[in-house]
């Protein structure tokens, strides 16, 4: 059901089917001018908008920045979505080209290289200590990454999606993508290999 109370269609399809029709759904009603669809559609993908971001930004501010940009250019773009692919992919291309933009535009602005992922210290015990550490070594390792190679990691390792999402999300061959995708594995294992030991 939407927030404004209308019902959104469920036909016994299986849950993945089923998210990708009632996105569809409401992309149709928000095209239409449905305030109630288009704030549907935001509380469904937020938390996703805000995670891709946050990977690829490596900065929890700048994640919320591109989160409130994607929301508000989203009302301005869903006439841009054909539907040829589903909703979730086109919306993961919009997040990626929007923090990737926006890490370019900080740069330039700044004319500073970026600086280590910023997280909030993590209080004792020691073992909790310890796994801050490596979260920030991890989330470190990422933002190292090359654009080419960080974008397919995070929507490969981190979001879960299968190689041709991915290909569809970044606009290249499944070949292209695997192969950036394995090196930067190779390159994120390297670097957490002390953490392993």
């Amino acid at each position: 059901m939407t927030s404004d109370g209308a019902a959104a269609p469920d036909d016994g399809t299986p849950p993945g089917d089923r998210a990708a029709r009632i996105d569809r759904w409401l992309v149709g009603k928000a095209r239409a001018g449905e305030r109630g669809a288009y704030e549907e559609l935001i509380r469904r993908h937020r938390d996703r908008i805000f995670r891709i971001a946050l990977r690829i930004t490596g900065d929890a501010a700048d994640a919320d920045d591109v989160t409130q940009e994607v929301v508000i250019q989203l009302w301005t773009t869903l006439s841009g979505f054909v539907g040829t692919s589903a909703f979730t992919t086109w919306l993961y291309r919009v997040v990626v080209n929007r923090s990737l933009d926006h890490q370019r535009r900080a740069r330039r602005l700044s004319g500073e290289e970026p600086t280590d992922v910023d997280l909030p210290p993590v209080a004792a015990p020691e073992r909790a200590v310890l796994a801050g550490e490596e979260l920030r070594a991890g989330l470190e390792a990422i933002a190292r990454l090359p654009e080419s190679q960080r974008v397919p990691f995070v929507l490969c390792q981190i979001e879960g999606l299968s190689y041709a999402q991915a290909a569809a999300v970044t606009k290249v061959s499944e070949a292209t993508l695997r192969g950036r995708l394995a090196r930067a594995r190779t390159t994120v294992l390297a670097d957490m290999r002390s953490w392993s030991a």
